[in-house]
């Protein structure tokens, strides 16, 4: 059985709800699932994991502060403890998700793709293969304009009930390539799973 960490971060409740159904799709294939709030504390030891989940929405093209502080704070932790090695090798059986909420108003999932690449190289440094990269529209609360007139056309009450399904399908999908993979020893030379 994996045993995962969902860490995530939300301000209008789009992460949020991404957090819930990634949850759902990861202890419906049997994982034991940790999950917590970047702001309520998170477990030291995030190598204690077999798949560590981080969410975050993007913000002017980055995480929000809380998440860059966290990613500063566990850089440093680590990199005292000794667990950050020159070259990042992998750790053999340490797996890792980013996935970003994005309104994507001017250039769409562009304003996102740099937030989801900035966690994914946190974990890298750590030694953590990182398996799925997901990108997810939500709305844009407070600002009909950017929910409705922006490049992704109307994005009120997103993510919706299908973005939510695909959501935990693709989870259940990853627990089971992890499981089938390190079965054999490897995950696969797939790249990281990806949704928009």
């Amino acid at each position: 059985m994996l045993k995962a960490l969902l860490l995530y971060h939300s301000i209008t409740g789009n992460t949020e709800k991404v957090a819930r159904a990634l949850r759902e799709g990861l202890e419906g294939q049997g994982c034991e699932v940790v999950v917590r709030k970047i702001a309520e504390g998170v477990p030291d030891d995030l190598l204690g994991y077999d798949l560590v989940c981080l969410g975050a929405p993007s913000y002017q093209f980055l995480p929000p502060r809380p998440v860059l502080d966290f990613v500063a704070e566990r850089m440093r932790f680590h990199s005292q403890r000794g667990d950050i090695l020159l070259g990042a090798p992998k750790r053999p059986g340490k797996y890792a998700s980013v996935f970003v909420t994005y309104s994507g108003p001017h250039t769409g999932v562009a304003e996102a793709t740099t937030a989801g690449k900035y966690l994914g190289q946190f974990f890298e440094h750590l030694g953590f293969e990182v398996v799925g990269e997901w990108y997810l529209v939500g709305e844009f609360h407070g600002n009909e304009a950017a929910s409705t007139r922006g490049r992704l056309g109307d994005i009120r009450g997103r993510p919706n009930a299908a973005d939510l399904a695909e959501v935990r399908q693709k989870a259940a999908e990853l627990v089971a390539r992890l499981a089938a993979g390190s079965a054999a020893g490897s995950p696969g030379a797939e790249s990281p799973a990806t949704f928009r």
